[in-house]
């Protein structure tokens, strides 16, 4: 059975113990999904836990380690069922400004891991199993750095980027009748822990909410933006129902990487 038009019922969120994380759990469980949460802080996690809606587990587990990847998708799908949405939200950021040649090498590989590694690793799990029931749907979390430099916090930049790739990749070997779908968001620049002190001196309007990035993943769940497959979206900036009329035209390479706009007045940045 294909995806599309098939809401999803069971999500894995990564990182869903604070920030955006706990935004995107939040609004899935209203909407109606069961939600395995994932993430490093036991405690932060079973406070998520307390304030969702409907059926919830939650288990600690480092992203980067496959044994411990591979226990969290086990324990999710024996307590709430198939994994059907895989949201890779966990993600770290240069832990201090410094220009690409300055950066500790071992904190800037670290970065790499968590935020490239991290959902290659979710992915190895989870995919075999979508593809085997014909049906699963895959949100990676894409940023705005990763379509710049941004040389204070490069490894971020380059992960971000890395991550763009690793979508059009896991896109382009999903395509077909295999019925699962992947689609790469920015939430656009949102006060969370791991942002607030990145740009100092921002104004505070220059921040915006964690709600367009929460109806990306709504409609995305619901079975809505399965066209999208393989698109990178700008939750802050873009028109969805604009786009999926562009998806019913658009050459197969648009929007891919994040690179190629649909329109004149697409607003790809």
């Amino acid at each position: 059975m294909s995806a599309a038009g098939v809401a999803s019922r069971v999500a894995l969120v990564t990182g869903g113990g604070r920030g955006l994380g706990r935004e995107l759990a939040r609004t899935l469980s209203t909407a109606g999904l069961a939600v395995g949460l994932v993430g490093r802080d036991p405690d932060r996690l079973k406070r998520v836990e307390r304030e969702l809606d409907g059926p919830t587990f939650s288990i600690a587990a480092d992203v980067t380690k496959p044994q411990f990847v591979e226990q969290a998708v086990d324990v999710v799908e024996d307590k709430l069922g198939p994994v059907d949405l895989l949201v890779n939200n966990a993600g770290l950021r240069d832990p201090v400004r410094a220009m690409p040649w300055d950066a500790d090498p071992q904190e800037w590989w670290k970065v790499m891991e968590v935020n490239l590694l991290g959902p290659i690793l979710l992915a190895h799990e989870v995919v075999p199993r979508m593809l085997q029931r014909g049906t699963g749907r895959i949100l990676e979390l894409a940023s705005g750095v990763g379509l710049r430099p941004e040389p204070p916090y490069s490894a971020y930049s380059v992960s971000k980027a890395a991550l763009l790739r690793w979508v059009d990749n896991l896109a382009a070997g999903l395509d077909g009748d295999s019925g699962v779908r992947v689609l790469a968001a920015s939430p656009g620049l949102v006060r969370t822990d791991m942002t607030e002190d990145m740009w100092e001196g921002l104004d505070e309007s220059a921040y915006g909410s964690a709600e367009p990035l929460c109806t990306v993943a709504r409609r995305f769940a619901a079975g809505e933006l399965d066209a999208l497959h393989g698109w990178y979206v700008h939750a802050a900036k873009d028109d969805l129902d604009a786009l999926l009329v562009a998806a019913s035209g658009a050459e197969q390479n648009a929007r891919r990487l994040g690179l190629t706009p649909y329109g004149p007045d697409d607003p790809l940045a």
